[in-house]
């Protein structure tokens, strides 16, 4: 069986991590499977939204495998030369920023880079029986994979530095609380929920949408005045589109859009 899959239902895709005997571990193979399938959704005019989720009832993703890596510097000591880790330099939660609407379905435990592959993701929505926690520190080392830049910027900083500096987990319910994901539901509506949440998106004009998460993202590094100078300029952008008019010319004949991402 792979150890990643990718399929695409309508306009959305979904990215589903593959290794439930390992919790979903994310191994060499994973981290090849996420650079071509967040490649693949950026690129394919038919994608409007994402769904990334794992697979099994136990684990969204447990973080990098520890038992590839230690196999991997067993092998580099052996053969006398430095230890080189399987994660690439540019990974979906590196380097990799999608213009399109990422939703997380955290379908269980999602520790260390598993949580991290979350916090990459614009939309978390949390099973009821989720834990989500950056344990690094109790191995000594840190969440590098964005960890401790991302966590911050969603929630409270004393919180987000109680997570970091004690890896201690939380669960579902107190990840809403604190606004980490933005709902809870029962393990069994999970996927059924963000397909529905990535339905509602796609009824809108694509190009807006991806004009408002690059306008909310790049604003939020921005003094105000700036951010609003930019926000007109990306409305000037949307302007000149044909979906920018068929939603008024459709509002005004009393039907529903037919959008087409240009």
């Amino acid at each position: 069986m792979p150890a990643i899959t990718y399929e695409k239902k309508g306009k959305t895709a979904i990215i589903t991590l593959n290794r439930p005997e390992s919790y979903n571990a994310i191994n060499s193979e994973i981290w090849k499977g996420l650079l071509e399938y967040w490649l693949a959704v950026r690129d394919d005019p038919e994608v409007w939204t994402l769904i990334v989720t794992g697979a099994g009832e136990k684990a969204f993703c447990a973080g990098v495998d520890l038992k590839e890596t230690a196999e991997r510097k067993a092998q580099a000591d052996t053969e006398g030369r430095p230890f080189v880790s399987a994660m690439p330099e540019v990974t979906p939660m590196k380097g990799m920023d999608l213009p399109k609407p990422v939703i997380a379905a955290i379908n269980g435990i999602a520790a260390g880079g598993g949580l991290e592959l979350a916090l990459a993701c614009d939309i978390r929505i949390a099973a009821e029986h989720a834990r989500l926690g950056l344990p690094e520190v109790a191995r000594g080392l840190i969440p590098a994979a964005g960890g401790t830049q991302r966590i911050p910027r969603l929630i409270p900083f004393g919180l987000a530095l109680e997570m970091l500096m004690t890896g201690d987990f939380i669960n579902a319910q107190e990840a809403y609380r604190v606004c980490l994901v933005n709902r809870v539901v029962p393990a069994d509506q999970l996927l059924p929920s963000a397909l529905a949440l990535a339905d509602k998106i796609n009824q809108n004009g694509p190009l807006a949408v991806r004009a408002v998460k690059e306008a909310a993202y790049r604003g939020m590094q921005m003094p105000l005045a700036e951010g609003l100078y930019m926000e007109a300029l990306m409305l000037g952008r949307v302007r000149q589109s044909e979906d920018a008019w068929e939603g008024p010319r459709a509002f005004a004949e009393k039907r529903k859009p037919l959008f087409k991402g240009r």
